[in-house]
């Protein structure tokens, strides 16, 4: 089970988590807990960290940030031992969770679940775990896994201990055909394939991290996406499916729409590098030095220009980066030898996802038909086996997603 900020935000929230847990204990089952820090603690201990100072050693940085979740596991520990219930709290490196030495972005690497295992089987234990930390057994110093790292914690833990099922227990009950705030009549899927929902992630669904998707793809291990909020005495622990939304493999949905979901992003950004020689090479001279900085390319679209003799080349890139990359390409002149550089930042860029589209032709023709219809302009297209983006002016994002949401059947009722 593992329990978001918002879960936890406050000692009467961690009593809510406690009765949840307790559900769970009192069905007979073995329960390991991950939880995050209190709502809005992160945030306060990393701008102490850049009060204290701007170019901070990273290390120190992922001392102080992993204390949130140290404060959360041990009270959670407290409530369930008042509660009657045997819990220990564990930190990261108390497991251990071995991860990298990336300071504040690192990777797990591997888990030793046998203590408690052992713990679960000698004395009905339940273990409170620290999620978003690790250690790296070279240094011997405690790491974080970056923003969402709990989720990927939770079903890392969740592997290691051989659970049936990874419970995260969110502010939302599941995970809809697209956002409810921008489109009221989204529906909650019952079951996603990880596909989808790594597609859903990676496109700017915020329900979940892209890696704790990775993971459970790689080990198989079904997600189960619910409200903590629900009230935990009136959840049936033996029910077959409590609400919520079941992550798990293609193979165990039966009937399998041809898309299962729309995915937005405004936090994108579009260059076009205009007349460049097209000849070998240009490609690498404009990304090489994009990927040296470490910047995430997405879309890219090259075309004739328009005097027929060159090629311009478009791309996007996150909000976020966007300076860094114009800056970039722009230092890189000499070397690409463009004639000028067009950039927007109010673009927004739709995605439509579904497993289904694989044996589906037309999918795509549909919407580009649909969106001319209401007087959208697509300015770049990229297509996968599982989904196809398009990017759009941010103005027309909502009637673009509520466009397609009905078009693909995905309304309610």
């Amino acid at each position: 089970m593992k329990f978001g900020g918002t879960s936890v935000a406050n000692i009467e929230r961690i009593r809510n988590v406690a009765r949840h847990v307790k559900r769970e204990v009192d069905a007979g089952h073995e329960v390991a807990v991950v939880v995050s820090a209190m709502s809005g603690k992160t945030n306060e201990l990393v701008a102490w960290c850049t009060e204290a100072s701007p170019m901070h050693d990273a290390r120190e940085y992922d001392a102080v940030v992993a204390s949130g979740e140290q404060v959360t596991s041990g009270l959670l520990a407290i409530v369930l031992q008042g509660m009657g219930i045997q819990a220990r709290s564990w930190q990261g490196w108390q497991i251990p969770i071995k991860t990298s030495d990336a300071h504040a972005s690192a990777r797990i690497e591997d888990i030793d679940g046998r203590e408690i295992i052992k713990r679960f089987q000698e004395r009905k234990e339940v273990a409170v775990i620290a999620g978003f930390q690790g250690i790296n057994p070279e240094t011997n110093r405690i790491t974080t896994l970056g923003r969402g790292g709990s989720d990927t914690s939770a079903v890392a833990v969740a592997a290691a201990v051989k659970a049936d099922r990874c419970d995260i227990y969110t502010d939302v009950d599941g995970v809809y055909t697209t956002d409810p705030r921008i489109v009221p009549k989204a529906k909650r899927l019952d079951k996603i394939a990880f596909e989808d929902m790594l597609e859903l992630a990676s496109q700017g669904a915020k329900v979940l991290q892209v890696r704790s998707v990775e993971l459970g793809m790689v080990h198989n291990m079904p997600i189960f996406v619910r409200s903590s909020f629900d009230k935990p005495e009136d959840i049936d622990p033996h029910a077959n499916q409590p609400p919520g939304t079941l992550i798990c493999s293609e193979e165990e949905i039966m009937e399998s729409h041809v898309v299962t979901g729309i995915a937005f992003s405004k936090d994108e950004a579009q260059i076009s590098v205009r007349q460049i020689e097209d000849k070998p090479g240009v490609a690498a001279s404009i990304f090489g030095p994009l990927a040296d900085a470490n910047i995430n390319v997405d879309m890219i679209v090259q075309n004739v220009s328009e005097d027929g003799k060159t090629t311009d080349l478009t791309f996007t890139v996150p909000a976020a980066d966007y300076t860094r990359a114009r800056d970039t390409i722009t230092a890189a002149k000499d070397k690409i030898g463009y004639a000028r550089l067009d950039t927007a930042t109010d673009v927004a860029k739709i995605s439509v996802i579904g497993s289904g589209m694989r044996s589906h032709a037309g999918v795509a023709a549909q919407a580009f038909s649909a969106l001319a219809g209401r007087n959208i302009n697509i300015r770049a297209i990229t297509t996968s086996e599982i989904k196809f983006s398009v990017l759009i002016d941010t103005a027309y994002t909502e009637l673009a997603v509520r466009t397609l949401h009905t078009l693909y059947g995905l309304d309610q009722g």
